[in-house]
């Protein structure tokens, strides 16, 4: 299985929360793993996020990101070009996705454009979720409540 991992899903690999396991599971069972490069910012930004809430505590998210800046280059990147940014936004508007989700389906799209091959979209976003299953990619869980 080709995997495109959103934010929200990344992050259960980094942070133990609802559904880390199945996380983990998943992540065993891929061939190749990707997300997009704004991934890599946008990560840190929910973390940091949740430990300025006190839903995590300083030293867990430091050793989250710290993690995650040490496995990061094992992922492949899908940049963040102007075509990827189009895309995005006919995406945001035609699904009414936020700008951040947006370009997750975008980049998701355009890998399996250049792979030739199914890529599964894992997130835990509802709105990304359901934007993806109506443009007919797989994803992952099969069910979002």
């Amino acid at each position: 299985m080709i995997l495109y991992l959103d934010t929200s899903a990344l992050a259960k690999k980094y942070v133990a929360e609802a559904y880390s396991t199945e996380v983990a599971a998943l992540l065993g069972q891929a061939e190749l793993i990707g997300a997009s490069l704004l991934t890599r910012v946008e990560l840190p930004a929910a973390v940091a996020k949740a430990v300025r809430m006190n839903w995590l505590s300083a030293t867990d998210g430091e050793r989250a990101i710290k993690a995650f800046r040490a496995e990061w280059p094992s992922l492949l990147a899908v940049q963040a070009t102007e075509s990827l940014v189009a895309r995005a936004d006919n995406l945001a508007w035609e699904h009414g996705l936020r700008a951040y989700d947006a370009v997750h389906l975008a980049a998701a799209l355009i890998w399996q454009a250049a792979l030739g091959e199914p890529v599964t979209v894992a997130t835990f976003d509802k709105q990304l979720w359901q934007a993806a299953r109506a443009i007919g990619l797989a994803i992952w869980p099969q069910l979002l409540e």
